[in-house]
């Protein structure tokens, strides 16, 4: 039995994107509607994988797949960075004019609201998924309906683009992590990257030894964000990011951050993607 790997949405989505980029796949997919579900599929057999979205260049972080994450002992095993272009299209033979409204999730809305602004015809429908917009205006021939999308989406479902890179900000990343309910598969030597979480004792200064650590060892520090543990109110877990030129120097880093830190954890080990 072939391993399968669980995307956010449909074929045509921005999941669906990284597969094709990352593991050159667009057969062996899963899709699921949710995270909570991607997450259950990853952990009903040890073969599968998930790709989940952890962060965006505009809207920064999302917080609850950090948390899915790590509630659900999940590894990172590698981390793919996608640029996000906004396309609206349509079914064929229909012009910007002939649109009366455009279906799509509420961030890719949001991130192209200037170019409708100046369409006040048209109206704006919030949607679950980019993709499956646009599979839904192929399936049911929804004429005066538009859907912004991804090119893939546009190509898989036959709707030709009337308007492309249409978002507010010219430079939009997503910057997605691939999930394994085992940790790393890839050689120590090959591994420059690796995502951690702790909590820190309630006193002064305690952050400023984490750094000095990182610092003594060579590790410099890509990402931080902390989340509230919901049992301590006013008392933090955090998430951070890592890379490094040598192993043993995250080696010997993660052992002297294990003595000073609280409820340690290895979320992943894995090669730095391309940004």
């Amino acid at each position: 039995m072939e391993r399968k790997i669980a995307i956010q949405g449909i074929k045509g989505s921005f999941h669906h994107q990284v597969a094709k980029e990352y593991f050159n796949e667009s057969k062996n997919l899963i899709e699921c509607m949710s995270f909570d579900e991607l997450v259950k599929n990853v952990l009903d057999d040890d073969r599968n994988l998930g790709i989940m979205a952890l962060e965006n260049s505009i809207a920064g972080s999302i917080i609850p797949n950090y948390a899915l994450i790590d509630f659900n002992k999940l590894h990172i095993i590698g981390e793919h960075y996608l640029d996000i272009r906004m396309n609206l299209m349509a079914l064929p033979g229909q012009t910007i004019d002939d649109i009366r409204e455009v279906h799509s999730h509420p961030m890719a809305l949001l991130q192209c609201k200037k170019f409708f602004s100046r369409y006040p015809h048209i109206r704006l429908v919030e949607d679950a998924d980019t993709a499956d917009t646009a599979r839904r205006i192929r399936e049911k021939e929804l004429s005066g309906i538009g859907a912004v999308a991804s090119k893939v989406a546009s190509e898989l479902y036959e709707l030709p683009v009337l308007a492309e890179n249409i978002h507010t900000i010219t430079s939009n990343k997503t910057r997605f992590v691939i999930v394994k309910a085992q940790n790393s598969v890839i050689p120590k030597p090959d591994i420059n990257k690796v995502s951690l979480k702790f909590e820190l004792e309630d006193m002064q200064g305690s952050l400023a030894g984490i750094l000095n650590v990182m610092n003594e060892y060579r590790l410099s520090l890509t990402k931080i964000q902390s989340m509230p543990i919901i049992e301590k109110p006013w008392q933090y877990s955090f998430f951070i990011d890592v890379t490094f030129d040598k192993y043993a120097d995250y080696e010997k880093a993660r052992t002297t951050l294990q003595q000073i830190t609280k409820e340690f954890k290895v979320l992943g080990e894995y090669k730095k993607g391309v940004v």
